[in-house]
């Protein structure tokens, strides 16, 4: 995992970080192997824990090799870590920061992935770039209308919020293996 961070990303991490999330979260955190079992990916995420009103968590790095580019390979791996947590945490939403000259990522953050920029962060970045702060939604708030009918209130039932997505990211075919332990393959991206 490491290898793969100096290869691509210029935010570098030692790696007690990496053990940190893996003892803490190992849930959340995927590789993506080649066929001879090399690491070509990673996603390293953790849930926020100093969440002061709803579980969420965040994907703190997500990484993957040139040479394994443009095969879903980051799609799957985001999408295995947001579903870790929602059904292991009951996270609300998944937060992220990525520079804003990142072209590519805000591309597969936005279009692919469906976050939205939530504000940006001057000079977050170690050589004083800004970042864009972005969430997304893994399950939707009770509205007030669906509380009073679960009440035994007479309402309509309230409609979805714009953007909010009702349900849990849908299970891909093929689930990277977990960075803690091997998982079997169940499917594709």
């Amino acid at each position: 995992m490491q290898n793969t961070n100096l290869t691509c990303l210029p935010e570098n991490y030692q790696m007690k970080y990496y053990f940190y999330h893996i003892l803490s979260w190992p849930q959340l955190s995927y590789v993506a192997e080649d066929h001879k079992g090399r690491i070509v990916g990673y996603v390293l995420a953790k849930m926020e824990e100093e969440a002061k009103d709803e579980p969420h968590g965040h994907i703190t790095s997500l990484a993957v090799l040139r040479s394994h580019r443009k095969l879903g390979l980051a799609t799957k791996l985001m999408r295995q870590s947001e579903r870790a947590m929602l059904e292991t945490f009951d996270a609300s939403y998944v937060s992220l920061h990525v520079r804003v000259s990142n072209r590519a990522a805000l591309s597969l953050y936005m279009d692919t992935l469906k976050f939205e920029i939530h504000e940006t962060e001057a000079k977050y970045y170690a050589d004083n770039e800004d970042a864009y702060a972005m969430r997304k939604v893994l399950k939707q708030k009770a509205l007030p209308e669906t509380l009073a009918l679960e009440n035994g209130a007479e309402q309509a039932t309230a409609t979805p919020q714009p953007g909010a997505e009702t349900k849990a990211v849908t299970p891909s075919s093929q689930p990277p293996k977990a960075a803690g332990g091997k998982k079997k393959k169940k499917g594709k991206k």
